[in-house]
């Protein structure tokens, strides 16, 4: 009897053959970035109206597209997770560490950033005054009122309406505990959850292959509206969120994989770096979610504790945007505003940042987090305005510390529980997005990148 081979899918060999002729993925974002500074600047310098508007609106709407698959990915990544829980021992154990050392990491990265801005006083000799600050708009205020009770939603619709992250959130961790309750009554809609988010990764996957043009867009944007005298004025405080994240993502990180998961963080970069890149361009924790999955499970995460822990970090585990750069950002106000901080203020940015970081959500900046800082500490909200310019370029350091973290955490819990396979982590390396594109849903086994 006679076997033949399988017979490759036309379209995949098309695209590995279109992919053949294109630079790597990181090689067209670094393009990207540099042909995005090149464009804003002239049109800054040049007054070019059409091209001002045209880096605006690619950079617009490639967040916008991100944006446009949050509240459903949210939502289906958090049930599932939470449903491939009955396929895990001790799965309360491992949710407990998980948070834990959340809650850790978070601690450590609001210190650093305490420090940093303590040493360097970032908003003195700025030039800066109350003047130049705005309010912010009403609708991405947070206070501590809105956080406590804007979890629950009024109704199914509005959270994905108006892109309520946290109140996504909420009704997927109850869809999920429900479906676990259900048992095999549960399993026709676990299937379909399933697929949907299946669906969801593929529309996202050709989103991100269009980061290279949205850094374009997004990095020209700024060029051309601030200009380069912005970072004089904003020098200070930009080197610090950028060194106080590099000390997080480059030595906290590395410290806690070699002494308390004992593994060879050399090792860890070499297989999350493309969540990393892809985190720094796009700004969003959120849209790099299937790339992180992928990373942590190519690092030897078991998957079905990885799917509970990365989706669970995309929305909540925020040591740039929530911990870092608010104690900066706070710092920073109170200096402009001639306030003086006490050391019970100082106590209070800490347990805002360790407590609050779900605010921030996995979206693209953290204005949310920087009000409910600022209010809680009784500092004017228009410092706010005053970060607004800058916040493009932070957000690309911020974001990708906050990834970094939701891909660190879990291997260190998988590592000491006992569940990690050593053998993939120890051969992960990186790979190309574009090896990714035809099979984004992750599967069962856990295989080193090519």
């Amino acid at each position: 009897m006679s076997t033949s081979s399988p017979t490759p899918d036309a379209g995949a060999v098309d695209r590995r053959r279109l992919t053949a002729y294109l630079p790597p993925f990181w090689a067209q974002i670094l393009l990207g970035l540099v042909l995005g500074v090149l464009l804003g600047w002239t049109a800054r310098n040049w007054n070019v109206d059409w091209l001002g508007r045209t880096l605006e609106e690619i950079g617009g709407n490639f967040v916008q597209l991100l944006r446009l698959a949050v509240g459903p990915l949210v939502f289906f990544a958090i049930a599932i997770s939470i449903t491939n829980l009955r396929n895990v021992s001790n799965a309360a154990r491992l949710a407990g560490r998980t948070l834990l050392w959340f809650l850790a990491t978070s601690l450590i990265a609001v210190a650093i950033g305490l420090t940093i801005g303590l040493i360097t006083n970032p908003g003195g000799g700025t030039g800066l005054t109350p003047a130049d600050g705005a309010a912010p708009d009403p609708e991405s205020e947070g206070s501590w009122l809105d956080f406590l009770t804007g979890i629950i939603p009024t109704d199914v619709v509005t959270p994905f309406t108006n892109l309520e992250v946290l109140q996504i959130v909420f009704l997927a961790a109850v869809t999920g505990v429900a479906a676990l309750r259900l048992g095999e009554r549960a399993e026709p809609l676990i299937t379909l959850g399933e697929t949907v988010l299946a669906l969801l990764q593929k529309a996202l996957w050709w989103v991100i292959r269009l980061a290279p043009l949205g850094t374009l867009g997004l990095i020209g944007r700024s060029i051309n509206e601030y200009g380069w005298d912005l970072l004089g004025d904003y020098a200070t405080f930009t080197v610090d969120v950028y060194v106080g994240c590099a000390l997080v993502l480059f030595g906290v990180y590395p410290l806690l994989l070699r002494f308390a998961a004992g593994v060879n963080p050399l090792q860890f970069f070499r297989g999350a770096w493309p969540a990393i890149q892809l985190a720094f361009v796009s700004r969003s924790s959120v849209g790099t979610l299937p790339v992180t999955q992928k990373v942590t499970e190519r690092l030897g995460v078991p998957k079905e504790y990885g799917s509970f822990a990365v989706p669970f970090g995309a929305t909540t585990k925020m040591d740039g945007c929530a911990a870092i750069y608010p104690a900066l950002a706070a710092i920073f106000v109170a200096e402009i505003f001639g306030v003086d901080l006490n050391i019970q203020d100082y106590v209070l940015i800490v347990f805002v940042s360790v407590i609050g970081s779900a605010a921030t959500a996995g979206l693209t900046g953290a204005t949310v987090m920087t009000t409910l800082t600022l209010s809680t500490l009784g500092l004017p909200l228009e410092g706010v305005g005053l970060l607004l310019a800058i916040d493009p370029i932070l957000d690309m350091m911020r974001t990708a510390t906050n990834v970094a973290g939701q891909a660190v955490v879990p291997v260190i819990v998988a590592s000491r529980e006992k569940i990690l396979d050593r053998g993939a982590y120890d051969s992960a390396r990186g790979f190309d997005i574009d090896d990714l594109d035809s099979d984004p849903v992750s599967k069962p086994e856990v295989k080193a990148a090519a």
